[in-house]
């Protein structure tokens, strides 16, 4: 099906590979990839002189290359921009370019050039739906709402297939469609059967009876695991990385909602020392027992899959979690707010990314050298940028959690402070542009950082297109993009 180049043009295997990546089934064909892309960086300059190619070729292999880790300038789109810095109008009859172009757009770094490309496409691809038929507008649409490297890959294949791939009969589609259905219903039986065993560990763990003030949100915390490790091999890192999500979810309810200022203080001392428990409330109690039997399964199975045991940093980063918890639980019950810079700071600890990357690390257990133990330690830029972007967006405020009380704070309400002046939607709009900063410095470290594994930068990669699916609530305070990847993921969606 997959065929290493035999020209310079290369422009059907770039499209095949293309579509491999959005189906999600590329992990089959990764020496014939590899190849493709190798004869495709080599030769790209020479090729793109040519007249005949296209906007859409090489918009599709600047995003190819450059997710695969190629050092490839964003300049290669100067050919289609006029003498004023601007894109050329006759691109906008092009909409297959456009699609491709705004796609490329999002792995920015930070350039210019692709800021001006994803204003034009937006702009331009906008105009075109109401000009073009129903299933071309509905791909607009999607690439809108849903740009590839945004977004959950489960999901957007599903889509891929059933709206667009779906249309074409060609043997090599047809091929690429039979083994991404069979891929799509062996992984959702598979996570079927392992949430059945997840569910079961949370029902006899016991928290939602002990704790009923807590959140009882087991799928939910699934969806963490599923999206940040997708694949059958990692169904024990799965396992454990709920788990601690679960706890995440329950000790930020105990911060949040139940308990009082003298007690979080002893509750943090406790998690900081991780010995004598006797001191605290029973239902402190019972949560810090559990996180401890928990945490030491983990740090065993670490031990025994990869010859180290972590424990020490496993507690370590709870402690920085609760230290943090504790920042903000003394700053609103003293009806104290920081200024924003502060508050961030310590929201990106309070986030919960850093703890459960830390586990992550140890559970995949590639890559774990001192300089990557130092650098998470440090709150790494591959770690702390996914973190920025999840606070930041939780605390744009478009609803509560549908199950949570109590008031944390929000990064908005420290920035209007700082600047009496500023309008609610301008202190929006400033922590917008926040978290497209940290896109990009997340697209730096994931492209190009060689100090983690691929595992792990694509599991915080995928945290961070978590976040939307998480946060994204609709006037009635749901979350209809999760309830959909629900859908999708593991009861089938639209066949």
């Amino acid at each position: 099906m997959l065929s290493q180049p035999k020209h310079k043009s290369n422009s059907d295997s770039v499209v095949m590979v293309d579509a491999l990546k959005k189906l999600g089934i590329d992990h089959y064909f990764d020496e014939e990839i590899s190849a493709i892309l190798e004869f495709s960086y080599n030769n790209m300059y020479e090729t793109h002189k040519n007249s005949y190619v296209g906007l859409t070729d090489i918009a599709l292999q600047f995003k190819l290359l450059r997710e695969a880790g190629y050092h490839v300038s964003s300049d290669i789109f100067q050919r289609f921009m006029d003498e004023n810095g601007e894109f050329k109008q006759s691109l906008t009859k092009d909409v297959g370019g456009l699609i491709s172009l705004h796609e490329a757009s999002f792995l920015n770094m930070g350039e210019e050039i692709l800021y001006t490309a994803n204003n034009f496409t937006r702009k331009h691809l906008k105009l075109s739906v109401e000009h073009l038929g129903q299933r071309s507008g509905a791909l607009v649409r999607h690439t809108l709402e849903h740009p590839h490297h945004m977004s959950l890959k489960q999901f957007n294949a599903r889509h891929y297939l059933t709206r667009v791939l779906s249309q074409t009969t060609d043997d090599a589609s047809l091929s690429m469609q039979e083994l991404a259905r069979t891929e799509f219903q062996l992984n959702q039986q598979f996570y079927q059967d392992e949430f059945k065993k997840i569910k079961r560990w949370w029902s006899d763990l016991g928290l939602a009876r002990e704790l009923p003030f807590a959140r009882d949100q087991i799928l939910k915390w699934y969806l963490w695991s599923i999206t940040a490790l997708p694949g059958p091999q990692f169904s024990r890192h799965r396992l454990e990385m709920t788990k601690v999500v679960s706890f995440l979810y329950i000790i930020d309810d105990i911060f949040d909602i139940m308990g009082n200022a003298e007690e979080l203080a002893l509750f943090t001392q406790t998690i900081n020392s991780w010995e004598d428990s006797s001191a605290l409330p029973g239902y402190m109690r019972t949560c810090f027992i559990a996180l401890k039997e928990v945490t030491g399964g983990i740090a065993q199975f670490v031990e025994e899959e990869h010859g180290l045991n972590p424990l020490n940093f496993l507690r370590k980063s709870w402690a920085t979690l609760c230290n943090a918890f504790l920042v903000e639980s003394r700053w609103f019950s003293n009806k104290q707010m920081p200024n924003a810079e502060v508050y961030l700071t310590n929201g990106i600890t309070s986030s919960g990314v850093h703890m459960l990357m830390v586990h992550l690390l140890f559970l995949l257990g590639h890559n774990v050298t001192n300089e990557t133990v130092h650098l998470i330690g440090g709150n790494s830029a591959l770690v702390s940028c996914t973190a920025k972007i999840l606070r930041l967006w939780d605390d744009l405020g478009s609803a509560m959690d549908e199950n949570q009380d109590g008031f944390d704070g929000s990064y908005v309400e420290c920035y209007m402070k700082d600047n009496p002046s500023c309008s609610l939607e301008a202190a929006k709009l400033h922590t917008k542009k926040l978290i497209s900063k940290s896109w990009e410095e997340l697209n730096k470290e994931y492209f190009f950082n060689t100090s983690f594994s691929p595992y792990f930068k694509e599991a915080s990669l995928n945290c961070a297109r978590m976040v939307s699916v998480m946060y994204n609530y609709d006037e009635k305070e749901q979350l209809p993009m999760m309830n959909d990847y629900i859908q999708n993921l593991l009861f089938g969606g639209n066949n």
